[in-house]
C-alpha cells in the first residue's frame, strides 16, 4: 500500500519553456495564461460538467522537468536568500520524494468544441507539466484566515523593470502577436526570479517566454530588458 501508480489527465500548455524565471509560487503573474488540455479517456465534456461555476481550480501536477534529478532531506529556499537551509517538507522545493505540486490558478474559459481544455491564468507552470487530478477551489474551505506561512509570511518588494528603446520597440513590433507580453514580462521580473544569492550586477540573464528569448540585467534601477528575440 505504499506505492501507487497516477495516469496523467492533462497536459499544460504554458507561456514558460524553461523553469527558470517561472514564478515561485500561483497567482503572483496575472497575466501568465496556460491551456490544461485533458488526455484520452477524460477529453470527454462530462468530466468537466459544472466546472464553469467556479472561479478558480487546484491543479496537483509532476515538477517533470526536476523529477529525474531526485530528491534532498534539505533544501535552500528563496526566501532564506538561498543559502540557509531547511528540511523539504517545510518547503515548497521541486525536489521532493515524489515530484509532485499544487497550484491554484484562475479558471478563464472551457472548450469543449475539440476535446476538452482549461484556460487559466495566474500560472506558474512550465510548458508539458503533466496534472495528474483538477479539482474545484473553494473559497469557505480553501481559504484560511489569520494562517502563518512561517519564514515566507511577506512577499518581497516586488522589483522595477524598465525596458531600453530597443526592447520597446520590439514589444511593439509584436504586441499583434503578444498584446499582453509587457505585462507578463513585468510581472515576471518583478518577482526578482534570480538566485537569492546572486549580486553581480553586470550578469546577464535570459528567460525563455513563448517563443521567445528575453534578456535583461539589473542594476540601480531594477531589472532592465535590453533584448527580444525570437529563440
Amino acid at each position: 500500500m505504499n506505492q501507487w501508480t497516477l495516469q496523467a489527465v492533462a497536459q499544460v500548455e504554458s507561456c514558460f519553456k524553461e523553469k527558470f524565471a517561472i514564478p515561485r509560487q500561483p497567482g503572483l503573474t496575472p497575466s501568465a495564461e496556460a491551456v490544461v488540455r485533458l488526455l484520452p479517456p477524460f477529453d470527454h465534456p462530462d468530466t468537466v460538467r459544472g466546472l464553469e461555476a467556479f472561479s478558480h481550480l487546484w491543479l496537483v501536477f509532476v515538477f517533470h522537468g526536476t523529477a529525474d534529478q531526485g530528491w534532498r532531506p534539505t533544501v535552500r529556499p528563496p526566501k532564506l536568500g538561498g543559502n540557509a537551509r531547511t528540511g523539504v517538507f517545510a518547503s515548497r522545493s521541486t525536489f521532493r520524494p515524489n515530484p509532485v505540486g499544487l497550484s491554484v490558478v484562475k479558471l478563464l474559459g472551457i472548450d469543449t468544441d475539440h476535446g476538452v481544455s482549461l484556460r487559466v491564468g495566474g500560472a506558474d507552470l512550465l510548458d508539458g507539466t503533466p496534472v495528474l487530478d483538477i479539482k474545484p477551489y473553494l473559497a469557505y474551505a480553501d481559504a484560511v484566515v489569520g494562517a502563518n506561512s512561517g519564514y515566507a509570511d511577506t512577499g518581497a518588494d516586488p522589483l522595477p523593470v524598465a525596458f531600453t528603446l530597443e526592447a520597446d520597440a520590439m514589444l511593439q513590433e509584436l504586441a499583434p502577436s503578444h498584446p499582453h507580453l509587457r505585462e507578463l514580462i513585468r510581472e515576471v521580473l518583478a518577482q526578482d526570479p534570480r538566485p537569492g544569492y546572486a549580486d553581480d550586477p553586470a550578469r546577464d540573464y535570459g528567460m525563455r517566454l513563448y517563443d521567445l528569448n528575453i534578456r535583461w540585467r539589473c542594476d540601480q534601477r531594477g531589472a532592465v530588458v535590453h533584448e527580444i528575440n525570437y529563440a
